[in-house]
């Protein structure tokens, strides 16, 4: 089960929301480059960022903090959050991103996919489904796309993507556990590789997630446990600052 922090940035800075509310958002730190070293130094073999400013407007905000993140690690890192055209993913993957992540556009325009996976392979494509219900809900999560899970997951697979990031909105930054319900019924009825995200809290929840590899989930994404130092791995970071355990060198340090 491939562990990846996530990073989500917000007017420049690195911050984690509850349940995808722009109201109730936590900064942790300033520089989300620092946060990626962080990661890094902990030995993530992989990061999820997320710009949630473009999420809402469509608009790439915050890409220089990004380009500054992928030139300083040496790790994939896969990016999403407002990625709604050909011109924006080419972008980010001609930056050196690993693979992006479409969530709104999957809905209002599958024929971008259509058209992304004639110009890059599968494995630079994944869509983000993030559901309330079992209903994906769009735009940063403002708006309801009216169908099913599942369903626009079929629709996805039929084009030719082959993994699914999942989001069960009702569980994230809740730190109440993740929806291990809805993700085995989501990964049985898709049938397609799955990345868990949203509300994984413990050691156990990650216990309960190895038990959905039968199911097509082989990763997980986690953003505020990680940030709150809920795993007993954590206790090798030196101090606690801030909600965040800091190794005391690594506003110096760098992997490439």
């Amino acid at each position: 089960m491939l562990i990846i922090p996530a990073i989500d940035i917000r007017d420049g800075k690195c911050v984690r929301l509850t349940r995808g509310d722009f109201n109730q958002q936590k900064i942790y730190l300033d520089n989300p480059l620092d946060m990626a070293i962080i990661w890094r130094k902990q030995n993530a073999k992989m990061l999820h960022v997320v710009d949630l400013d473009a999420a809402l407007t469509g608009e790439t905000v915050n890409f220089d903090k990004i380009r500054d993140i992928v030139e300083a690690l040496d790790i994939p890192i896969q990016v999403g959050g407002g990625i709604r055209s050909l011109d924006a993913v080419k972008r980010y993957l001609d930056i050196g991103v690993s693979r992006v992540v479409i969530g709104s556009a999957a809905v209002t325009n599958p024929e971008l996919i259509a058209d992304l996976l004639t110009r890059y392979r599968p494995s630079r494509i994944v869509v983000g489904i993030d559901a309330e219900n079992g209903i994906p809900r769009i735009k940063g999560w403002t708006e309801s796309s009216g169908m099913q899970d599942y369903e626009l997951a079929l629709e996805m697979k039929k084009i030719g993507i082959e993994r699914i990031i999942y989001t069960d909105i009702s569980r994230d930054g809740m730190m109440q556990g993740f929806g291990y319900e809805s993700t085995k019924r989501f990964a049985g009825k898709a049938g397609m590789k799955i990345t868990a995200s949203g509300g994984v809290t413990s050691s156990e929840d990650l216990r309960q997630l190895v038990q959905l590899q039968q199911y097509g989930v082989d990763s997980v994404i986690i953003g505020k446990a990680l940030y709150e130092c809920n795993f007993p791995c954590q206790e090798i970071w030196y101090n606690y600052e801030g909600g965040i355990c800091l190794d005391r060198n690594f506003s110096t340090a760098r992997t490439r």
